[in-house]
């Protein structure tokens, strides 16, 4: 039999995009006139694609044009700041070269807009880490809704429930098993243990080792 394909989530998994995030979330809100908030609530604002960012951030009183004009500032602003702080969390580039030299398939599954997954990916990790690489599409339902990660295992060749799902919210257990994965949640990210449990984690990790060595065991 062989070894199960790996499917990452990106942000809050992989990378720590928080800082980013919340920088241009907060500058299209003040440009907007806006309240700004502390860069801690991103980390229940991020995870549900860039529409429905906008609209947990933007006042209960915006009006479909001010969350359309936040959206697009949002875009423009992120263009140009996405790499400024962000880096990987600690680990996980030798974590991902260890399984990767293992012979295991790695792929990304993430609501970020796919221009923006490209960007992040290409930029922080080498060009034949992942096999495929996918962000929020246009035309493709979004996570947790598992058409992605069906994609993905439909273009690997594979059978969705021989691959493994790696993530750090619920949006993220929930479409692993909605997909039929076996699901793993990783404790550094945006979200806590309680919700990874809840919502249907079948393993938490609480560092890229540790994550290295349950993925190398099975």
């Amino acid at each position: 039999m062989s070894s199960p394909p790996i499917l990452f989530d990106l942000d809050g998994t992989l990378l720590d995009t928080l800082d980013d995030l919340a920088f241009a979330g907060n500058q299209a809100l003040e440009q907007c006139g806006h309240p700004v908030h502390p860069v801690e609530k991103y980390r229940y604002f991020v995870g549900d694609g860039l529409a429905t960012l906008i609209d947990r951030i933007t006042p209960s009183s915006a009006g479909e044009e001010e969350k359309t004009q936040c959206f697009d500032l949002f875009r423009s602003i992120y263009s140009q700041c996405w790499h400024d702080r962000t880096r990987p969390y600690d680990g996980i580039t030798a974590m991902l070269a260890t399984v990767k030299q293992a012979g295991r398939r790695l792929c990304i599954l993430s609501n970020k807009p796919h221009d923006f997954t490209l960007l992040c990916v290409s930029h922080f990790f080498d060009d034949d880490v992942f096999e495929l690489v996918l962000g929020q599409r246009e035309g493709v339902a979004k996570k947790p809704h598992p058409a992605g990660a069906l994609e993905i295992a439909q273009r690997m060749g594979v059978a969705p429930g021989s691959c493994l799902y790696v993530g750090d919210t619920r949006v993220d257990m929930e479409t692993g098993k909605s997909a039929g994965m076996f699901t793993i949640g990783v404790l550094w990210g945006f979200r806590d243990s309680a919700e990874l449990q809840e919502n249907g984690a079948d393993v938490l990790v609480q560092t890229p080792d540790e994550l290295a060595r349950i993925v190398l065991s099975m």
